[in-house]
């Protein structure tokens, strides 16, 4: 006979998960560390969205353990509630109503009624969506529109400046996306998010696993000059190369400055036809426009010197496992996914003209250094918004 699997884990193993989910490990790398099956890794993860819950705090106004303890050896010795509650430097009403709730005189134990306190004192606040009934409408009805949490949560600011209520970040939503238990946005919405997860992932994680090779003469992201942080200067990019259907790839490259975004089809991801699609393209900007090129750790740009060469523009590479570093590519990878789904680069430009009509009237994002978020509508995209160049 199978004994039943068992869910539960103690303290110190929640927060071991905790901190290996954080670290980007997989579910099966926490649950042979756990001695656990990763479904029940999952389960436990799930339940709250993949977000870590906020550590409880005992407030420093209840009485402690110790403090119940004294009490218990007070009635014990035959104190009044008075006498005890003057040895702890508390209200008499406050000692009286402890043991009263509690089992009283006769049955109040310290451990007991420390335990009984430590759940009771359990109060979820309620979330926001949930209550108001207004805003889970209309944060509702844009999810449905495809539009992103933080398109939502940038345009309540400019469509009601005025009414404070309905005003919701971008976090709240996601939260109450992926934690269902919270009761204000149903589990059908997170299809129209644009990674579709039903569970927070560490940004440390991957997807693929490490990377099998290493880039030689990688320069560091961190030895980018200042201005490109500051987004004053244009020229300076951010690049990735998307893999389609049938094996086809399109790199796409984003200016820091002005979001302007081109998209280079790509023969394959072999680092001499990447690096030469690149080339042909950068070389067409003007030189006031070629300053440097942030990318990812992958292999399609091992010949990142060839590129530098053909095009003087620097490359930099980020840290290993940390895409989010070229934060503006990737946010427009995700809308490059959402409307121009994953299919081969030969649909892929008639998806693109297709967009830019209007016939799908989605709203796109344009972020602005201060987080504001201005959405509006493909149609409305300036012709130099979105190029699409062939190789």
């Amino acid at each position: 006979m199978k004994h039943a699997r068992r869910w539960k884990l103690s303290a110190a193993q929640r927060a071991d998960m905790w901190r290996r989910w954080k670290a980007g490990q997989s579910l099966h790398e926490i649950g042979r560390a756990l001695s656990k099956d990763h479904v029940v890794i999952h389960f436990l993860l799930a339940r709250h969205g993949g977000i870590v819950p906020a550590a409880r705090r005992r407030s420093r106004r209840v009485l402690t353990l110790a403090e119940r303890e004294d009490i218990s050896r007070g009635i014990a010795s035959g104190f009044s509630m008075r006498a005890i509650a003057q040895r702890l430097s508390r209200a008499c009403s406050t000692v009286s109503r402890e043991v009263a709730r509690h089992g009283g005189l006769p049955q109040y134990r310290a451990n007991q009624a420390d335990q009984q306190a430590w759940e009771s004192a359990l109060r979820p606040k309620p979330c926001l969506l949930a209550t108001h009934s207004k805003l889970q409408e209309i944060v509702a009805s844009k999810l449905i529109l495809d539009w992103s949490p933080k398109q939502i949560s940038g345009w309540l600011k400019r469509r009601y400046p005025k009414d404070q209520s309905l005003r919701v970040s971008h976090e709240t939503i996601y939260r109450s996306l992926f934690i269902q238990a919270r009761g204000a946005l149903k589990q059908e919405l997170v299809k129209h998010l644009r990674s579709q997860r039903r569970i927070r992932r560490s940004r440390h994680s991957t997807i693929h696993g490490h990377s099998q090779g290493r880039i030689v003469d990688a320069v560091s992201i961190r030895e980018r000059p200042a201005e490109v942080e500051d987004r004053a200067v244009p020229g300076h990019w951010e690049g990735d190369l998307l893999r389609g259907a049938r094996d086809s790839h399109v790199a796409t490259l984003v200016e820091r400055h002005s979001r302007f975004a081109m998209l280079v089809k790509v023969p394959s991801k072999d680092t001499a036809a990447v690096t030469a699609a690149l080339s042909r393209n950068v070389r067409r900007l003007p030189a006031t426009l070629r300053r440097s090129l942030t990318w990812d750790r992958g292999l399609e740009m091992a010949q990142h010197k060839n590129f530098s060469v053909a095009t003087n523009v620097k490359v930099y590479f980020c840290d290993p496992q940390s895409p989010w570093q070229r934060g503006t590519n990737e946010n427009t990878n995700g809308l490059l996914r959402q409307y121009l789904p994953k299919v081969s680069t030969e649909a892929l430009a008639d998806q693109h003209d297709e967009a830019r009509s209007g016939s799908r009237g989605h709203p796109v994002s344009r972020i602005r250094s201060d987080g504001l978020l201005y959405p509006f509508r493909i149609s409305c995209i300036p012709p130099l918004c979105v190029q699409m160049n062939a190789s």
